[in-house]
């Protein structure tokens, strides 16, 4: 080697792809801030947080921000492992409410129609 090269070490855990994070479309993310809109107005919900990881992405509803979300809207991904359960549900949405699942489907306005009727358990 020369005298003008330099070399240096690089990390190859720098370099490696994450799995990036799933995330809401701005067309979901409307029609869950319409929603949320709605029922602050109606004086039921107070506060929301956005959660974005490998995994799903979720939008989580409180009536006040100190407690526990009331509902936790999810859009699943396939995950790490990528189990048949984890493939199967991938591109599904869910709505959790105290780890009770309310409504499960592949359509972002089909969970959501959950919050038009009378909420009850739906089995997994």
């Amino acid at each position: 080697m020369s005298a003008g090269h330099m070399t240096s070490v690089v990390r190859l855990s720098d370099h490696r792809r994450k799995p990036p994070y799933l995330h809401f479309t701005r067309l979901e993310l409307n029609r869950l801030l319409g929603l949320y809109a709605a029922r602050v107005s109606k004086g039921e919900w107070r506060d929301y947080a956005i959660h974005l990881g490998p995994d799903a992405a979720s939008f989580m509803v409180f009536r006040h921000s100190q407690e526990h979300p009331l509902f936790v809207i999810s859009k699943l991904g396939a995950g790490k492992t990528r189990s048949k359960a984890q493939i199967a549900r991938q591109g599904q949405y869910v709505v959790i409410s105290r780890q009770s699942r309310l409504s499960q489907g592949h359509s972002l306005d089909d969970v959501l129609e959950v919050f038009n009727r009378p909420i009850k358990l739906v089995s997994s």
